[in-house]
């Protein structure tokens, strides 16, 4: 890019990014003005309050299209609502609870076995696509928050009976230890302002899986498989229909088979940055290098040999609001070993050490050899957001509370409880602790540039400029007839 298109692009996007604001402050107070019209009407659900049921509204009619029946899509808004603001486990028991309390202002003991059943037949056993409505939430978010990378994330589903779809004893990576109950793996959209899950896979072994008629259909290919290639497909499949422009996957890969993992994210043209293991052998290429023909190495091994192009590099602390730490990261080409030599490819090999005297803490592999390791090491620190609101909306929208043995109805509740999650992250005031920057997102169209500010647009704002729109092209279209 030369000197003058710089300029013209930076002015073009200054003056843009003024317009929004400017746009952004009135119709905040339009959409203010909406929110208490809805309360004065009592159109709203009990626990969830003003601002965040609007936000339910516009976003359940944004991704709830491809519900073709109106009780569908009202059935739905009523399960998100649900998941927002029924306390405690968020089981279809005491979401219709909930539910039948806050319709008839008492207990609800007499609705509730009712709205029980019509949310249990509409979770396990109707016959809704859930994959559309992921789809649909990634585009949404797509416009509103642009995309830079994604996420991949195990998550442990503790469960004590036998009674649930793909419980068995397994292995939680992040804890390093056994467990009873599902291992699922979820794809997390990540913005500059937003985080929050919009594809899952389930881990079924073929002793805990049972099809119970739900097999095959409805956008679900799960079968028993091992843990590495259901969490590489989830990965994949997700990405890929989710319709979006190519973006990083960021994941952890210390428990898969590298070079397998390598292997399937290059024949699907997909960047990947995965988190390694300090024994994982890898061959140095640059002959200049320490190590270069001594055969294979541990990567650990390999970074301490250059630890001496070491350099600094600051990121933003996703735990601490505001705060800025800083690392020594080295970066390094190599070569992951392969049998078959047309299958072999350089990689970027990248460390961050915690303190100068001590082995690096974390070890990355990169096929996007010629990206920045700064710029890499801060993409990494998206995972470290997805942890922190896994850990909270995992109990506060329920991604692990559905309980059955119907794998449709797994995959139904926690796309509703991903719609939920978004709700909360666009909309609701406490969502920075979710990894989210409460109530704002980038601006619409601007380029998805790791560690880059977001510019601050209120949901509010952006949902009453979407009204306008449409308001502005039926009335020319009335005017052109």
């Amino acid at each position: 890019m030369n000197t003058a298109t710089a300029t013209a692009t930076a002015t073009a996007t200054a003056t843009a990014t003024a317009a929004t604001r400017r746009a952004a402050t009135s119709m905040t107070s339009a959409m203010t003005g909406a929110a208490a019209v809805r309360a004065a009407s009592g159109d709203v659900v009990p626990g969830v309050g003003a601002d965040l049921d609007g936000a339910v509204e516009e976003l359940c009619s944004a991704v709830f299209t491809s519900l073709r029946r109106k009780d569908q899509r009202e059935r739905g808004r009523q399960y998100v609502r649900g998941l927002l603001a029924t306390e405690g486990r968020k089981s279809i028991r005491n979401i219709a609870h909930h539910l039948s309390g806050a319709a008839d202002g008492g207990d609800g003991s007499g609705s509730a076995a009712a709205v029980e059943q019509s949310l249990h037949h509409f979770i396990a056993a109707s016959t809704w696509d859930w994959q559309p409505i992921r789809t649909a939430l990634s585009q949404y978010l797509g416009q509103s928050a642009p995309l830079n990378a994604w996420v991949a994330q195990p998550m442990a589903i503790p469960k004590g009976g036998e009674h649930s779809v793909g419980a068995g004893h397994r292995f939680d990576p992040h804890r390093g230890q056994m467990f009873r109950g599902q291992q699922a793996f979820g794809v997390w959209y990540t913005s500059a302002s937003v985080v929050t899950p919009v594809g899952w896979r389930l881990f079924l072994e073929e002793e805990s899986y049972e099809t119970n008629g739900s097999h095959g259909s409805h956008g679900s290919d799960e079968t028993h498989e091992s843990y590495e290639t259901c969490a590489v497909t989830g990965v994949l499949n997700s990405v890929r229909e989710a319709g979006m422009p190519t973006r990083p996957v960021v994941l952890d890969i210390r428990d898969i088979a590298t070079r397998a993992t390598l292997n399937r994210f290059a024949e699907a043209r997909v960047p990947v940055v995965g988190r390694i293991s300090p024994e994982a052998r890898l061959l140095v290429t640059d002959p200049r290098l320490p190590g270069f023909g001594a055969g294979t190495l541990a990567a650990r091994d390999i970074l301490q040999n250059v630890r001496g192009l070491r350099m600094p590099v600051e990121w933003p602390d996703p735990a601490v609001p505001g705060a800025r730490r800083t690392s020594l990261v080295a970066a390094v080409r190599v070569m992951v070993p392969d049998p078959a030599p047309g299958r072999r490819r350089e990689v970027l090999l990248f460390g961050e050490w915690e303190a100068a005297r001590r082995l690096p803490t974390q070890l990355w592999v990169t096929d996007m050899v010629r990206t920045d390791p700064g710029v890499l090491v801060r993409m990494t620190k998206t995972a470290l957001r997805v942890s922190a609101a896994s850990a909270v909306s995992g109990q506060d929208v329920g991604l692990r509370d559905f309980s059955g043995r119907s794998l449709a109805g797994w995959h139904r509740h926690v796309t509703l409880a991903s719609v939920a999650h978004a709700v909360r992250c666009l909309g609701g005031g406490d969502a920075g602790g979710w990894g989210c920057a409460p109530g704002s997102v980038a601006v619409p169209g601007a380029a998805p540039v790791p560690g880059a500010a977001a510019v601050a647009v209120p949901l509010a704002g952006r949902l009453g400029a979407r009204r306008a729109v449409r308001g502005r092209a039926a009335a020319s279209l009335t005017g052109a007839r």
